[in-house]
């Protein structure tokens, strides 16, 4: 979870400028963030996942892409 997201989970008991204050982050930016478009998710992340998580989480960057 970013800030962002926890932004919008904590939003209902305390005020967004409040909590944007704590964060360290724009009220404009989180906004921005709101408005954009949700993105999919990647379809090469499982599969990295599951390969780095396979070898004990120590292969690479190099050895994932090759790898994939």
């Amino acid at each position: 979870m970013n800030r962002y997201q926890f932004i919008q989970a904590c939003t209902e008991p305390w005020p967004v400028q409040l909590l944007c204050q704590l964060l360290a982050v724009s009220t404009a930016g989180y906004y921005q963030w709101r408005q954009r478009p949700a993105q999919p998710a990647a379809t090469w992340q499982p599969a990295a996942q599951a390969a780095f998580t396979r070898h004990a989480r120590r292969y690479g960057t190099r050895r994932l892409r090759a790898k994939l």
